[in-house]
């Protein structure tokens, strides 16, 4: 299936992109990430497993468990701290 990723603040300038299309077999948030990171380099560094980030699926936040649907938007985010 088909999905949009979009990439934000650190997380975009690890991978230097702010999204792209990606074509997946995951059936959720937490496969998508594992496919991901799967691709090594930036990817494993970025969203490797136990790193905090945070995941919105169709522009809601949303628990790693959630399952993917067919030309979901998906939005990876790292942490945001504020003073």
């Amino acid at each position: 299936m088909k999905v949009q990723l979009r990439y934000f603040a650190s997380i975009r300038e690890a991978l230097g992109t702010g999204s792209e299309s990606l074509d997946t077999q995951a059936g959720t948030l937490a496969a998508l990430r594992a496919e991901l990171v799967a691709r090594g380099g930036a990817y494993a560094e970025a969203l490797a497993p136990g790193k905090s980030v945070r995941v919105a699926l169709n522009q809601t936040m949303s628990a790693e468990t959630a399952a993917l649907p067919e030309g979901a938007e998906v939005g990876f985010f790292p942490p945001v701290t504020g003073g």
